[in-house]
């Protein structure tokens, strides 16, 4: 038994961790620590984003079923927790980055943005390579690691302004973009591991799917008067990378060459609390876990209240917590960054 869990520990070491927006990396062995008081073998988690407690659940023996909108999200799961046995070999690796083909579309449409024209033509090439493989696995690692390539080169991580005006003299930024992707390939091959269960991985909206789960775990875009939580604003570039830019509008007036939004009910306070409402009813069966932040809306007043309309029990726990960035680059280490993160567990 000591080995087993050992070995559990030891395999989430091996999770790709990154800078993605809202990820509860920092907290996770705090989250762990109270959920881990609760009965469960099925884990549904409805807001995937990173993935970390996806991957840190299926390190803990349960079976995880994941869903995100976005593809970036969907790619990451696929490849580290769908995913139980198949790896990128030597072989596709090869062909990725040799195989000739004249895709351009990066190099034109995102000249001098965000990558220089050598780093373009890489991406084009190879991602044109990577949509070529056939094995669902094999091309779900190679995004991703092309993906985590991308936001590793580039400061902060984010593609909300064009140029390098935020190198803050990470070592990252001086590495190549090909290395990148070669050490992300081998660093998403060693995460893939089977615990003995069939997981899944989802790409829809949420308020579209419905799981059955023993535990359903909602970690939504927070919603925040002083604050965007568009994801696809940040994001945009290496999202449309992992589409292959298919039924995506490009806005060609915006500097950053963004792609339009895709709407969220966590957008205003008033479609936040109809979108919990309706999630809470429909998985009032299952353990139900909220992360939220003291900074957001609804409150944890309201949100309480709101799970007790299904569940005969609420707890909220608190965790200490304090964003690594904000949206401007004058927040940065400010300590008004420091917030309360919220746990709420109706059972």
């Amino acid at each position: 038994m000591q080995l087993e869990i050992m070995s559990e520990s030891n395999q989430f070491s091996y999770f790709p961790g990154s800078r993605y927006m809202g990820s509860k990396n920092k907290i996770i062995n705090e989250i762990w620590s109270i959920l881990k008081n609760y009965k469960f073998n099925s884990f549904f988690d409805a807001f995937a984003g990173s993935n970390v407690v996806s991957y840190f659940m299926k390190c803990q023996d349960k079976s995880v079923i994941t869903n995100d909108f976005m593809k970036i999200s969907y790619c990451s799961s696929k490849a580290i927790i769908e995913n139980s046995f198949i790896k990128l070999t030597e072989n596709e690796l090869d062909f990725i980055l040799t195989n000739k083909n004249k895709s351009n579309f990066i190099s034109k449409t995102f000249k001098d943005l965000y990558f220089t024209n050598s780093e373009n033509s890489f991406l084009d090439k190879v991602s044109s390579n990577i949509f070529q493989l056939r094995n669902e696995y094999q091309k779900a690692i190679a995004l991703s690691a092309l993906v985590r390539a991308c936001m590793k080169k580039r400061p902060r991580g984010i593609f909300t302004y064009t140029g390098h005006r935020y190198d803050d003299g990470r070592k990252d930024i001086n590495i190549s973009l090909k290395e990148h992707f070669l050490n992300n390939i081998e660093i998403f091959n060693s995460a893939v591991f089977d615990n003995g269960h069939n997981c899944k991985a989802e790409n829809q909206f949420t308020e579209d799917i419905s799981i059955n789960a023993d535990l359903v775990y909602f970690d939504p875009p927070y919603f925040t008067p002083n604050s965007d939580n568009d994801y696809v604003r940040r994001y945009h570039f290496v999202e449309g990378l992992v589409r292959n830019w298919k039924d995506l509008e490009i806005q060609e007036n915006t500097k950053t060459k963004k792609f339009k939004s895709f709407k969220s009910p966590f957008s205003n306070k008033l479609n936040a609390f109809s979108a919990f409402d309706e999630l809470f009813s429909k998985y009032k069966k299952s353990i139900i876990v909220v992360s939220y932040s003291s900074n957001s809306l609804p409150t944890k007043d309201e949100l309480t209240q709101l799970l007790k309309k299904y569940k005969s029990k609420v707890d909220v726990f608190e965790i200490n917590l304090t964003y690594s960035f904000g949206n401007q680059n004058h927040k940065i280490g400010n300590g008004n960054n420091r917030v309360q993160e919220y746990l709420f567990i109706g059972s």
